[in-house]
């Protein structure tokens, strides 16, 4: 499930949070798309991803390895702390209704998330 793979992604030394959602894959039916906030000096680069997607696969196995990691600075989080997947999960499929951002603590962080997955 989604807990194992943010666990096994937090669980690698580079990570300091990690959000999961799936997202429709035309041959798979579904695929993972993790974000990820790295630690502080952390650089973010093609080779962390890679490292990443090889812990999770040696943790969990293949099945388990994300199709695309998104480096993210902050994830959007309500005032006490809760991560909106469904916001994430509309930012992954690219779509740009992402409903009531209102109680979000940091709303700005919406944008700069669909911003860096164009990239």
């Amino acid at each position: 499930g989604s807990m194992e793979v943010e666990s096994a992604l937090v669980s690698h030394g580079t990570v300091a949070e990690a959000a999961i959602v799936s997202v429709p894959h035309p041959i798979k039916g579904e695929s993972i798309y993790a974000f990820v906030t790295l630690e502080k000096g952390v650089e973010k680069s093609d080779e962390v991803k890679k490292r990443l997607v090889e812990h999770v696969s040696k943790e969990l196995g293949p099945v388990a390895k994300p199709d695309r990691i998104q480096f993210a600075d902050a994830l959007p989080k309500t005032r006490s702390g809760k991560i909106m997947r469904r916001i994430l999960k509309v930012i992954a499929e690219g779509g740009t209704d992402y409903g009531n951002i209102t109680t979000l603590a940091d709303p700005s962080v919406v944008q700069s998330l669909a911003d860096n997955r164009k990239k």
